[in-house]
């Protein structure tokens, strides 16, 4: 029997699990599979832990509902404080999430298709839901799914909290090798204003993989991992100090000798001392990683942003992918300062950030940029904090791959045209 695909498209799925803190969906039932009747979603979703229901519609509306409890067809109503009810549409850029009313029940668990009170599905055995906001779930119709009661699929997913997510990314990260013949590891070259937190995140990754709070040197190889992370001056606002974006071109070129003290005067160049000659794909930048202290994004001039966009041109020139690290979120915003896990519900964090001060003005779209917390007064590694800082990494890796395929297909084409080249020659000397 072939594998139920799950209709999720990227952007979606995305979207759903900016929902939950790093959780995982595991398909459990797709109504179009296994049937639009309440027995056969019993059949698979009663007594699975977490489930959150997917519904689609013909008008790009994906909406459902979440619950912590069991469906298990008690016949009672259930108390969830952690339930809530969704929406995800491509006009929005984040999802709509309405939680349940304290005191009031999240769901029926009857016999019928999960029934929320506001949102009943697989209405008597069909492709339709009811939809009746109320005491506990109170939302805009035309918002939550457009007035379009018509289902074109359904789906419920096991959420999965993964408590050992921070190992699982260490051991994927530690078992990362580049697919480049000749390269080992992969090399991010960081750039940011004084103070950004450059350091702190190279010192933070390197206490995470030696399993305790250290601090090093600031550029080099993180822990016993294949990731180099390389550090500059950081930017200043006056033409002739801090980094000049001009030395990048020689940076991401792999020119530039390790410890190399640049000047504020000069750029790099060839034939200075400090410039590498012979540099190989080894020597140069896969993935260049810009970093905004969220707390100061507001306050950066406009020769700052001018700077960051001098260096974004020039890294678009030579093909290296760009992210941007959002760093001291929990300065930033206090509602993650009393939870870290609160920076996926953080509206500051997503919009005045995120939308508004680092997307537009730094021209990093928002699916590149990553938020984390580095470590800085902490006496011991935290579980939240090393899942941030480690899902950044893991980017970076995904980054520097994007890269070596670019090249290796860029590689591919030429040694195309130079074989139609050789063909064309021999061809014109046969008919000479």
């Amino acid at each position: 029997m072939s594998a139920v695909i799950s209709s999720l498209i990227n952007d979606q799925r995305k979207k759903l699990l900016s929902l939950f803190n790093h959780a995982q969906l595991h398909l459990l039932y797709k109504a179009s599979v296994h049937g639009f009747h309440a027995i056969h979603f019993h059949n698979r979703c009663d007594r699975q832990g977490p489930t959150i229901c997917v519904a689609y519609n013909s008008s790009g509306f994906v909406f459902g509902a979440y619950t912590a409890k069991d469906f298990a067809q008690t016949n009672q109503n259930i108390i969830d404080e952690q339930a809530f009810l969704y929406s995800i549409s491509e006009e929005r850029p984040w999802p709509l999430r309405v939680g349940v009313t304290a005191a009031q029940p999240a769901f029926v668990d009857g016999a019928a298709g999960p029934n929320f009170g506001a949102l009943l599905f697989l209405l008597n055995n069909t492709a339709n839901i009811q939809s009746a906001p109320g005491a506990a779930y109170n939302f805009n119709p035309a918002e939550m799914h457009g007035g379009n009661l018509a289902l074109t699929e359904f789906e419920v997913y096991r959420i999965w909290e993964d408590s050992c997510k921070r190992q699982l990314l260490k051991e994927q990260i530690q078992l990362y090798h580049p697919d480049m013949e000749g390269v080992k590891e992969a090399r991010v070259l960081m750039v940011g204003p004084v103070g950004a937190g450059k350091s702190s995140f190279f010192n933070s990754i390197n206490s995470v993989f030696r399993g305790g709070m250290t601090s090093r040197a600031i550029a080099g190889t993180a822990g016993k991992i294949p990731l180099v992370l390389c550090d500059t001056m950081g930017l200043e606002e006056s033409p002739d100090a801090g980094l000049d974006p001009d030395d990048v071109i020689s940076i991401c070129k792999g020119h530039v000798q390790d410890r190399y003290q640049f000047s504020q005067a000069v750029p790099l160049q060839k034939g200075t001392p400090g410039y590498k000659k012979h540099a190989t794909l080894k020597d140069q930048i896969h993935c260049v990683v810009y970093v905004v202290d969220a707390s100061k994004v507001s306050l950066m001039s406009q020769k700052i942003l001018d700077k960051f966009g001098s260096i974004r041109k020039k890294a678009n020139q030579m093909g290296v992918p760009q992210i941007l690290l959002l760093t001291k979120i929990d300065e930033a915003c206090p509602l993650v300062q009393e939870d870290l896990k609160n920076v996926y519900h953080s509206v500051y964090i997503h919009k005045k950030v995120c939308s508004q001060e680092v997307s537009e003005n730094i021209g990093i779209p928002l699916s590149c940029i990553i938020p984390v917390k580095n470590y800085s007064e902490e006496l011991e590694l935290e579980p939240e904090v090393d899942v941030l800082l480690l899902s950044a990494v893991e980017q970076m890796l995904n980054y520097a791959d994007s890269f070596f395929e670019n090249l290796d297909f860029l590689q591919k084409v030429e040694l195309g045209l130079n074989g139609r080249i050789v063909f064309s020659v021999l061809l014109l000397l046969i008919i000479i």
